[in-house]
């Protein structure tokens, strides 16, 4: 605090202020002020420095208030998920995982790379709802289920086909990544199918700590997701493990469990390669519909919200671990 006058100008901060305020001059006519934003959000960050701002400028003397904010730098990492093949439930899983670990008190937010077929906005109940930039990064927007989003369905028009080359979409895909994400410490990132130029921009420019692989039991849907393991490994990035997604179904009508697209798949494929099984989630028409309502499963309760909260719990073990 810089003498009388820094002191004078501590006691016109509201008291949530005044404990993170760091220092604060007068000189001709200009109050500056320094306060220490460690933890807080993007959110809470405005709003601090707009009530600064408006209590400050009351103070005898003052004509302009400038705030600088410090803030300790956070160990972010990046989990992504994947899978070799469309169609297998990744997005909805990338999304209820993410609810799921937010629910168990992780800072973790969202990002849906799957630039040509977004899906989160509406899994996650924020369509129309438009990100703001601050400076030149993206602010990303706080969803219903405690974490933050990011989506390039968020950026275009809704319905409209994106066509773009490789240096346009790894582009997009870093302005996602590296938006203005506070004190988020876990980013789970939605790849797109496949093995294309999103998964090699992810592994070159961004290294994420751990990719989580996502199945259905059949054969084919495992022997994509087998290329989809190799690419990680060849990137250097740990793979954390394989989730059988679409794993038995039970009649609502008659209780009957069947099993269309066979069982254990996963599970055995992950014993031979190797790397840990995080369960499974069945195909289960109560996930469906929620989720198209915009309503992830892992936010409330019941077996459906627990399938998810034990890949969370497994997923988390490992990070907490590595």
């Amino acid at each position: 605090m810089s003498g009388g006058e820094g002191e004078t100008l501590r006691n016109f901060l509201p008291e949530t202020a005044r404990g993170r305020l760091q220092s604060a001059r007068l000189a001709d006519g200009i109050a500056s002020l320094v306060f220490d934003v460690s933890g807080l959000n993007a959110g809470a960050r405005d709003s601090l420095e707009a009530d600064a701002k408006a209590a400050v400028a009351k103070a005898p003397g003052v004509a302009e208030v400038r705030v600088a904010m410090t803030a300790d730098r956070v160990r972010r990492r990046i989990l992504a998920v994947g899978s070799g093949k469309g169609g297998v439930g990744k997005s909805t899983l990338s999304a209820n995982l993410a609810v799921a670990l937010a629910r168990m008190g992780r800072k973790v937010g969202l990002v849906d790379a799957d630039i040509y077929g977004p899906s989160q906005p509406r899994l996650l109940h924020a369509e129309g709802v438009k990100p703001v930039a601050r400076g030149e990064k993206l602010v990303p927007i706080q969803t219903d289920f405690g974490l933050p989003m990011l989506s390039m369905g968020q950026l275009i028009e809704p319905g409209k086909a994106i066509a773009w080359r490789g240096p346009m979409v790894s582009g997009a895909l870093g302005q996602l990544i590296d938006a203005e994400w506070g004190d988020t410490e876990l980013l789970v990132v939605d790849l797109p199918p496949g093995t294309g130029d999103i998964q090699l921009t992810m592994l070159q420019k961004h290294k994420p700590a751990g990719a989580v692989i996502v199945s259905t039991p059949q054969d084919l849907a495992l022997i994509d997701a087998t290329r989809a393991m190799q690419l990680f490994e060849l990137g250097g990035v740990p793979i954390v493990g394989l989730v059988e997604n679409m794993a038995g179904y039970t009649c609502p009508h008659c209780g009957g469990t069947s099993d269309p697209f066979g069982s254990g798949g996963a599970e055995a494929e992950a014993r031979d390669k190797g790397v840990a099984f995080l369960g499974r989630i069945p195909l289960d028409i109560a996930i469906r519909t929620r989720s198209d309502a915009g309503d992830p499963p892992a936010a409330g309760d019941g077996p459906q919200a627990e399938a998810f909260a034990t890949v969370a719990r497994a997923v988390a073990d490992w990070l907490d671990r590595n």
